[in-house]
């Protein structure tokens, strides 16, 4: 076929159409894997269409305007994909870069499609501000479509590389940010420009890297070595998630646990450390713990698992780091997890072993009234069939932010190595009787009567006690808890959303 009129011809669009799938020069940018590998790691094969190829195509040097926009499937289902080109101006965005984005979120937004965003971006193209930046159609009204979008359908995001500027709201929008360790870096500015601003001498590591956000600003969910290794995590995480609020997760088939072996796991003595995660391996299908913000807040654990088929969502108290007590940023962590599985129909299950929030002049200064207010809101605003399981301590304001009985949970269950009150029983006496147990002079009889009061506090919050009254609704050995649980939840099966609710966006930490 010839031009006629001035008109293309067929090999004119055919070989530009080739130049936008070539991308840039992936030689520039060593160690990344090129984004339409990164699109065939996410996507079922063949099942990926594209829009807007031919983007900018009379400009040889942006093909496709460096973004790559279109919906695919992942294990049969529809999910929309956001991936940026680095090869092209770095993955830079311009005018029709944000238009690209702009249509697939629109798209998304009005097919109820989850989004996975694979992004790799040096962020606005300041060649082509007044086309990214200021207008109804620039970078604002993506972020606009992201916050629309959430908890009305899952936004998964793998940060392959810089994400620098505006940009960076991108991933923070997201319900879970993978990161390359070495290429991923997210921050509002450069290095260079806060060196011009305040004067401070950093590294892009340092300053935004993988490991500073997966483990100080908990702005990242889990790093990763390679490019690969984050998209199957984030198609991974898409099978515990439904496609849009209005559904539950998929059930798959029931596994055994990994392990079934709970002898002496959970200690008796209040103030001996062990992993809650070895409760975890007893409790859930073996392989399906898909653990959130791992290296973050670590004495508190989150993530999504199954219990006998069925997606649950973990909030577990880690009595192996600072003792399980809730810091500022744990309860920052349990409040987004919570509204995660609230917004998408997963219900929850509280492990608790907490000797409370933690106390002192820092975290007061931090807020910690505050963060802790956060994380009782999300858990009381949460519609979800919520159980709680209390392992061992269950102590002061921590016991209730860990979903009291006050807070309508399905079932309140008790290991018998539970204990349940303001306090441990020898704090609450040296608390009550600090002036007395300090004017008496005899040793001995200091530590009787010490030994007497302990043992009334202790005949208090006896656990027999919390059964008869009600405060537990079953006292449960631990060999008997995954098949107590798993009863309950199939019980739960009928549960529906409360008509006229106002379905919550999910809140950044």
């Amino acid at each position: 076929m010839t031009e006629v009129d001035g008109a293309p011809s067929v090999n004119d669009v055919e070989r530009a159409a080739e130049r936008a799938r070539a991308g840039g020069d992936p030689a520039r940018w060593p160690g990344k894997l090129p984004v339409r590998d990164r699109l065939a790691v996410l996507f079922d094969p063949g099942t990926f269409v594209e829009d807007g190829l031919l983007a900018t195509a009379v400009d040889a040097g942006l093909p496709a305007d460096g973004v790559i926009t279109g919906v695919g499937r992942v294990e049969g289902r529809p999910v929309a994909v956001i991936a940026h080109d680095f090869t092209v101006k770095a993955g830079s965005w311009g005018e029709l870069t944000c238009e690209k984005q702009i249509r697939i979120l629109e798209r998304a937004d009005r097919d109820l499609l989850p989004v996975v965003y694979l992004v790799d971006s040096a962020g606005g193209r300041l060649t082509d501000q007044m086309g990214f930046f200021p207008g109804r159609r620039g970078a604002s009204a993506i972020f606009n479509l992201q916050v629309r979008l959430s908890g009305r359908v899952p936004q998964l995001c793998c940060l392959h590389g810089p994400s620098a500027a505006g940009g960076a709201y991108m991933p923070a929008f997201c319900d879970w940010v993978g990161m390359v360790d070495g290429h991923a870096s997210m921050y509002l500015a450069s290095p260079r420009v806060a060196e011009k601003v305040t004067g401070e001498k950093t590294t892009p590591e340092e300053m935004g890297g993988a490991m500073m956000h997966a483990t100080v600003s908990g702005c990242g969910d889990e790093v990763f070595d390679e490019d690969w290794e984050a998209v199957a995590a984030a198609r991974l995480l898409l099978s515990y998630l439904p496609d849009d609020f209005r559904s539950p997760p998929a059930a798959r088939s029931s596994r055994p646990p990994e392990r079934d072996d709970w002898a002496d796991l959970v200690p008796t003595d209040p103030n001996t450390a062990y992993d809650v995660r070895e409760v975890v391996d007893r409790l859930v299908d073996a392989g399906t713990f898909f653990e959130i913000k791992a290296r973050w807040a670590e004495e508190l654990v989150t993530g999504l698992a199954r219990l006998d088929g069925r997606v649950v969502g973990l909030v577990a108290n880690q009595p192996a780091v600072r003792s399980g007590a809730i810091f500022v940023d744990s309860a920052d962590k349990a409040a987004r997890f919570v509204s995660l599985c609230d917004a998408f129909n997963v219900p929850l299950v509280f492990l608790q072993d907490v000797p409370g929030f933690m106390v002192g002049v820092g975290v007061e200064r931090q807020g910690i009234i505050r963060h802790g207010a956060k994380m009782i809101t999300a858990m009381a605003s949460a519609e979800v069939p919520k159980f709680t399981v209390v392992l061992r301590k269950a102590y002061a304001a921590g016991y209730y932010a860990m979903c009291a009985p006050g807070f309508e949970p399905r079932a309140a269950l008790a290991l018998p190595t539970a204990t349940i009150g303001p306090m441990g029983a020898q704090a609450s006496v040296n608390a009550v009787y600090a002036n007395k147990i300090a004017a008496i002079d005899d040793d001995e009889e200091r530590a009787a009567f010490v030994a007497a009061r302990t043992a009334e506090q202790q005949a208090d919050i006896n656990l027999l006690r919390m059964g008869s009254d009600l405060v537990v609704d079953a006292i449960v050995e631990p060999e008997r808890l995954r098949a107590e649980l798993v009863a309950r939840l199939v019980d739960a099966d009928r549960w529906t959303r409360e008509p006229g609710r106002r379905h919550h966006p999910i809140s950044p930490v």
